[in-house]
C-alpha cells in the first residue's frame, strides 16, 4: 500500500507561475458563475487572487543543488463574512491538480474541519471542471486498537509471558481498570468492562467503524486510553489485524486523495515522520492560523515525573527479556541504564524537594484545584541539579538505543516468521506502551539542561507538584521553548515551500507584526500580508456601547459587583438571543447567584450543560419567540456562529486580558523585562486584541444581523491602550456613557 507521503512528481512540462497564477483565478471564476444564487464579494475574488498567485510562485519537489527553490507564503486576515473557504479551497485545489501535486488543508477546530469535509469540499467537488477526491487525516489516537480491545472486550485471551506468568502483556492498558478494581464501586467496574464488551462486539460486526468520534457518546479519555491505537505500541502490516484496523484502513482513502484536512496538531506532530504528504511537495493552507503559535507552543513542550518508576524497571525487565530471545546483544546494557536512570531520577526528585518543596506544597494548599508549580527564574538550573540530570539524560538515550535494537529485532522477526505475528505483536505492543516515557524523560532532561548563552532567549522550566486518583503527591519537571515563532521557524517553515495562513483575526491593532513575530514569519523574505475587510455594512448593522463602571476593573471584588448589578439591569431588555461573555468563573457565579426569579428560566449557563446540549436549548428557544441568554466563559468568545435572532446581544463582562501567568509566559515575561522590554505593551496588549475582535465577531454574522455589544470595562475608552483596541474593532456605531446604578430588578 502506497502512503500519503508518496505524493505525485510535479509534472515536468515547462511551468510559468504567472500562468499557473491566472488559472487558479479562473478556476474561483467559474465555481462562483456556478454556483446559482451566490453573491460575488470583491474581496473574496481579492482574497482567492493572492491565494493563486502565492501558491503558483512557490517551488515544489525536488530542485537541483546549485538552485534555490522559491518560497512563497501569504498572510491573508480575512473578516467575517468574506467566504475565505471557497477563495482558498478553489485556487488552491485548481493549482494542485495543474501540478500534480496535493493541497493539506490545517484547521484548529473540529467544527472547521467538518464544515469543510460535510459541506464545503462536497460542493466545490461538484462545482470544479476537474474532478478531485478528499479525505479527513485524524491522529492515530482518535483510533482503535483491534488488538487491544478484543483482548478488553473479552474477545480475546490474555497473552501471558510463561517465563512470568503474573504478568499480562497488556496490562500497562489498563491502569485506570486496575485503580478502579481497587477504589470505585463495584458497578462502575462493571459498566466500564460491559462498555469494552459492547464496542468490541460492535466493532467485529461491524456495527462501528473504529472512529472514536462515531460512537453515539464518545467515552471519557480514562476510558478511550487502553483501547486507543498508538505509534509506539502499533507492528503496522506484521499485525494480526491489519487488515482490519480502523487506523490503517482510514489511511487508504488519504493515498488517492488530492486534498487532505487535517489539524495544527497532527500537521505539527507529523514533522518529519512521513505521515503526511512531504511539505516541500505540497501546496499547504492553515485556516484559523491564530492558533498555531499556542498550539505549537503545547506541541513542542514537555515533561517527566520524578516519582514513580515502576515502569522503568518493568520495562527493562520486559526489553532484556524479549532482546535476549532475539539475540540482540544491546540487552546487556539496560539493566545498568534502568538502574542509575531510576537513581538520578531519585536525585532528581529529593533535590528538587529540598529546593522548591516549600513553595510547592504551599501553592498546592492554596490552589484549591490543579498542581502548584515552581518555575525555575530566567531558565537557571541549579547546580545542584545539573549533574543528576546529566545522568539522566545519558542513561535514557543509552536506553533507549537498546530499545531501537530490539525494536527492530522485533520487527525482522514478523517478517521472518508470520505464524508468531499475534505473540510477537503483542511484545512489541508491551514495549511501545512504555516507550513513551523513556522517550519524555531523555526529552525533558536534555532540554532541562539546556543552558542559555548570554543575549539568546532562555528555555522555560518549572516543576509541578499535583495529588494522583489516590491522593498521592506527583513531582514533575518541565520545560518548553519560550517563543513559538522560533520553534515554528526552525520546525516547520524550513519545509514549507508554498502556504497561505488565514483567520478573520490575525491584525492586532491593525497590523500584523505581532502574528508574525508569533508564528515565526516576521522578517522572513517570503512572507507577504493581505487584510481582506468584512462586507458587512457594521455602522448600519450594529452598536457598540462602551459602559464605564466607577468601580476600577482592577479591583476585582468591587468592579464584579457594580458590573453584575449592570448586567442584570441590561439583561431585562433582552427579547431574542443574547450572549454573555466572562472571563472567570467567579464572574460567571456572581451573575447567576444575583439572578432575580424572572431572569433564571432565560439563561443557559455553559458550565451546567454540554455545549451542543445548551446551543439546542438556545435556538430552540428561540425559534420559539422566547428570549434566550448563554452565559459562557472564553472558549464561547470564538467559533460560535448564532446569527440573526440567536444573538442580537453580545455583553463583554471585562477586557478579555490573559496575563502571562502560566510558566512559559511567566518566564517570557521576564525575559522581556530582562531585555528592558515591557511585556504588557508587547504581549498582553497585542493578544488581548485578537481575542476582544473575536469576541465582538459573534455579533454580526450575516448581512442581515443587526446587534448590539455592551462592554463594561471602562478601560476601553479611559487607557491609551483601549483607544488602540477600539481601533482594531469593527466600525460599529459607537456610543459611550457612565453606568448609573440601576434600580433593583423586581422579581
Amino acid at each position: 500500500m502506497s502512503s500519503p507521503d508518496s505524493s505525485p512528481t510535479p509534472t515536468t512540462a515547462p511551468y510559468d507561475p504567472a500562468e499557473g497564477a491566472a488559472a487558479g483565478l479562473h478556476a474561483f471564476d467559474q465555481v462562483v458563475a456556478a454556483s446559482t444564487g451566490f453573491r460575488s464579494r470583491a474581496g473574496q475574488r481579492g482574497m482567492a487572487e493572492k491565494v493563486a498567485q502565492t501558491l503558483a510562485a512557490a517551488t515544489l519537489g525536488k530542485v537541483d543543488e546549485d538552485t534555490d527553490p522559491v518560497r512563497a507564503i501569504a498572510v491573508i486576515q480575512a473578516g467575517t463574512g468574506v467566504g475565505k473557504s471557497l477563495a482558498y479551497c478553489a485556487p488552491a485545489i485548481a493549482l494542485a491538480l495543474a501540478r500534480n501535486t496535493r493541497v493539506l488543508i490545517s484547521t484548529a477546530t473540529v467544527a472547521l474541519q467538518e464544515q469543510l469535509v460535510a459541506k464545503d469540499l462536497p460542493a466545490l467537488a461538484a462545482s470544479m471542471p476537474q474532478p478531485f477526491r478528499f479525505a479527513l487525516a485524524k491522529g492515530r489516537g482518535r483510533y482503535v486498537c483491534r488488538l487491544k480491545l478484543e483482548r478488553l472486550g473479552g474477545l480475546a485471551e490474555p497473552e501471558i509471558d510463561e517465563e512470568d506468568p503474573e504478568d499480562d502483556l497488556f496490562a500497562d492498558e489498563l491502569p485506570a481498570m486496575r485503580s478502579a478494581r481497587e477504589t470505585r464501586p463495584a458497578h462502575e467496574v462493571e459498566a466500564r468492562l460491559k462498555f469494552y464488551a459492547g464496542v468490541a462486539q460492535a466493532l467485529s460486526s461491524g456495527a462501528w467503524d473504529g472512529d472514536r468520534d462515531t460512537l453515539e457518546t464518545p467515552p471519557t479519555a480514562d476510558v478511550w486510553l487502553p483501547m486507543a491505537a498508538e505509534a509506539a505500541s502499533c507492528t503496522g502490516k506484521h499485525c494480526p489485524s491489519f487488515g482490519q484496523c480502523a487506523y490503517y484502513e482510514r489511511r487508504k482513502t488519504l493515498v488517492g486523495a488530492q486534498v487532505i484536512v487535517v489539524n495544527h496538531d497532527l500537521l505539527l506532530s507529523s514533522l518529519g515522520n512521513r505521515l503526511l504528504p512531504e511539505l516541500d511537495n505540497s501546496l499547504l493552507v492553515l485556516d484559523e492560523a491564530h492558533h498555531l503559535p499556542a498550539t505549537a507552543l503545547a506541541q513542542f513542550a514537555c515533561r517527566m515525573d520524578l516519582g514513580r518508576h515502576g515502569w522503568a524497571e518493568k520495562l527493562a525487565r520486559r526489553a532484556v527479556r524479549f532482546g535476549s530471545l532475539l539475540g540482540v546483544t544491546e540487552v546487556a546494557d539496560i539493566p545498568v541504564h534502568a538502574k542509575f536512570m531510576r537513581q538520578a531520577l531519585q536525585d532528581v526528585e529529593r533535590l528538587a524537594t529540598d529546593l522548591y518543596g516549600e513553595t510547592l506544597r504551599a501553592g498546592l494548599q492554596g490552589a484549591g484545584r490543579g498542581a502548584s508549580r515552581a518555575r525555575l527564574p530566567r531558565g537557571a538550573l541549579d547546580e545542584a541539579l545539573v549533574e543528576p540530570l546529566g545522568q539522566v539524560a545519558h542513561h535514557a538515550e543509552g536506553f533507549l538505543t537498546a530499545m531501537r535494537c530490539i525494536a527492530k529485532a522485533l520487527r525482522a522477526e514478523m517478517r521472518e516468521r508470520p505464524e508468531q505475528a499475534r505473540r510477537l505483536s503483542t511484545q512489541y505492543a508491551q514495549l511501545g506502551a512504555l516507550a513513551p516515557r523513556l522517550e519524555s524523560v531523555a526529552e525533558t532532561a536534555q532540554l532541562l539542561l539546556r543552558d542559555t548563552e548570554p543575549g539568546q532567549v532562555p528555555t522555560a522550566k518549572w516543576f509541578t507538584l499535583d495529588l494522583d486518583g489516590d491522593q498521592q503527591p506527583v513531582l514533575q519537571a518541565h520545560a518548553s521553548p519560550l517563543l513559538p515563532g522560533a520553534t515554528l521557524r526552525n520546525r516547520l517553515w524550513g519545509a514549507v515551500r508554498g502556504a497561505v495562513l488565514t483567520s478573520a483575526t490575525l491584525t492586532s491593532m491593525g497590523k500584523f507584526e505581532f502574528f508574525l513575530r508569533e508564528a515565526g514569519l516576521h522578517d522572513d523574505e517570503a512572507a507577504s500580508t493581505l487584510e481582506v475587510p468584512s462586507p458587512f455594512d457594521y455602522a448600519r448593522q450594529g452598536r457598540l456601547i462602551a459602559v464605564e463602571t466607577r468601580a476600577d476593573p482592577r479591583d476585582a471584588a468591587e468592579y464584579v459587583a457594580e458590573m453584575v448589578r449592570a448586567l442584570v439591569h441590561d439583561l431585562q431588555s433582552v427579547r431574542s438571543g443574547a450572549l454573555v461573555l466572562f472571563t472567570s468563573r467567579e464572574q460567571l457565579r456572581q451573575a447567576v447567584t444575583a439572578l432575580p426569579p424572572v431572569l433564571v428560566p432565560r439563561v443557559l449557563v455553559q458550565t451546567a450543560m454540554p455545549r451542543g446540549q445548551l446551543l439546542a436549548a438556545h435556538r430552540a428557544r428561540v425559534a420559539d419567540g422566547a428570549p434566550s441568554i448563554i452565559f459562557g466563559m472564553q472558549s464561547f468568545g470564538e467559533g460560535l456562529d448564532l446569527p440573526g435572532r440567536l444573538c442580537e446581544s453580545v455583553f463583554i463582562t471585562k477586557l478579555p486580558f490573559a496575563p502571562p501567568d502560566d510558566p512559559v509566559g511567566e518566564a517570557r515575561a521576564e525575559w522581556l523585562r530582562g531585555s528592558g522590554r515591557d511585556p504588557f505593551t508587547e504581549l498582553v496588549v497585542p493578544a488581548t486584541a485578537i481575542r476582544l475582535a473575536q469576541w465582538v465577531g459573534r455579533a454580526i454574522r450575516t448581512e442581515e444581523d443587526r446587534a448590539a455589544v455592551y462592554c463594561y470595562d471602562r478601560r476601553l475608552v479611559t487607557t491609551a491602550y483601549g483607544q488602540r483596541l477600539l481601533q482594531g474593532l469593527p466600525a460599529f456605531a459607537f456610543s459611550r456613557g457612565r453606568r448609573e446604578e440601576p434600580e433593583p430588578v423586581a422579581g
